[in-house]
């Protein structure tokens, strides 16, 4: 049987969104204890309508939103899939469905920034048409990040 894939636009108040990012931020916790104070304060999130929620089989497996960085720049933020929902498209799903609503509202640039050790994220950024670039701030000096742009 063919998996029921959803996209839900929402806001950061929503109790799946608010679900995923405890995951998620376990994960990454788990993975890099060691960095917990130095990025911890880059995780918090305030209220943001530029959210996505990925549904497979009616449960929430995936997120992803944008936050405004600059007059023409969005800043992807909290992209997450789950484990048992990885190799099925959905990520690349979320960062097409954020960058149209970012052009939408006026964005030309997209930046975001990751971890050195997520490999899988990186490829997959790549693989989308991300490039690295220098770090930007809150991320200058901070060698464990690797921050990456593309032009939407």
């Amino acid at each position: 049987m063919k998996p029921s894939i959803e996209v839900v636009k929402t806001t950061s108040e929503n109790s799946d969104f608010v679900f995923l990012i405890e995951t998620f931020d376990t994960f990454l916790w788990e993975r890099y204890p060691e960095l917990k104070t130095d990025y911890w304060g880059n995780n918090l999130i305030e209220f943001n309508a530029n959210v996505i929620i990925i549904y497979l089989n009616r449960k929430p497996v995936g997120c992803g939103c944008f936050k405004k960085y600059n007059d023409t720049t969005a800043e992807l933020k909290r992209m997450f899939v789950s484990p048992e929902a990885r190799g099925l498209g959905l990520a690349q799903l979320i960062i097409k469905e954020l960058e149209n609503q970012a052009k939408n509202q006026g964005f030309e640039t997209f930046i975001l920034e990751t971890l050195y050790k997520q490999i899988e994220a990186i490829n997959l950024y790549q693989k989308v048409g991300f490039e690295i670039v220098e770090n930007y701030e809150p991320y200058v000096g901070l060698t464990n990040s690797v921050c990456m742009s593309k032009s939407i």
